[in-house]
């Protein structure tokens, strides 16, 4: 639909942001070296946490500068699956985080509540029966939306209860394949944002097949978004997800600053 003359999109919008119509919500967690990275058996490679070493400090070092070096895995603290994380998105064209379409970071979301159910167990797992359900309380998912499982999950971050490791490994909530394969394949879904370390339940390795969320999202040229917060603040559906990785040469994944545009008064 044409604009009016004098008038663009763009503008509109830079007018809505200015005027403090729209408004920016944080969904990223700080990265520091006590931020919780995800723990696989000891039989596969570690994660490695982030880390910080100050270079200088407006001392004899750079007596004019603040700086520090930092190293990390690709996937510690809010970070981005790209398609070649998994061995499924391997082959794809544009696997990479520096191979993916940049339109691909922005692009609207629809926020699914499961808080409760993942209070009551934290093993929950998200179905397509669920889904369908949610579909005929709240309307259709639109294609091309970022699917954000809300669980509040981000509060527990600083208590053993984020990572929730037992002896048998973690416990957290997360999808099915069923329920993956509905939101890739009949709801053309962007990807999959959680608050959560990983896309993935926690128990997923058990699943058949295992590890669904990340087997069929990137198999399919999709995307994950982890360790996020603040998705309580976000509506149902209307808020606009910027999620940019660094352009790492062959990447699998990065840590971002993801942010989410909503209007004042939608949460």
């Amino acid at each position: 639909m044409s604009q009016p003359a004098g008038r663009s999109v763009l503008a509109d919008f830079a007018a809505a942001l200015a005027g403090g119509s729209l408004k920016c919500v944080d969904l990223t967690n700080t990265l520091s070296p006590d931020f919780p990275v995800i723990v696989l058996p000891p039989e596969f490679g570690a994660c490695a946490p982030f880390r910080m070493e100050e270079v200088s400090r407006y001392d004899a070092n750079g007596p004019a500068w603040y700086w520090n070096a930092i190293s990390m895995n690709e996937h510690t603290g809010t970070h981005f699956d790209a398609p070649a994380h998994w061995v499924t998105g391997r082959d794809l064209p544009s696997n990479t985080v520096d191979a993916v379409p940049p339109a691909d970071f922005l692009a609207p979301a629809v926020v699914i509540n499961i808080t409760r159910e993942a209070a009551a167990d934290a093993d929950f797992v998200l179905t397509r029966d669920f889904l369908e359900g949610w579909e005929q309380a709240n309307g259709l998912i639109p294609p091309r939306h970022w699917i954000a499982l809300r669980t509040d999950w981000y509060k527990k971050v600083g208590t053993p209860d984020y990572l929730n490791m037992q002896e048998d490994g973690a416990h957290s909530p997360g999808p099915d394949a069923g329920a993956m394969d509905f939101l890739v394949h009949e709801r053309d879904c962007v990807g999959l944002a959680v608050e959560t370390v990983g896309t993935d339940a926690g128990q997923a390795s058990h699943f058949n097949p295992p590890f669904p969320a990340h087997s069929i999202l990137h198999g399919n040229g999709r995307y994950g978004l982890q360790c996020l917060r603040n998705l309580d603040q976000l509506p149902t559906f209307g808020a606009i997800i910027v999620a940019c990785p660094l352009k790492i040469e062959g990447g699998s994944g990065s840590p971002l600053r993801v942010i989410a545009i909503i209007e004042e008064d939608a949460a």
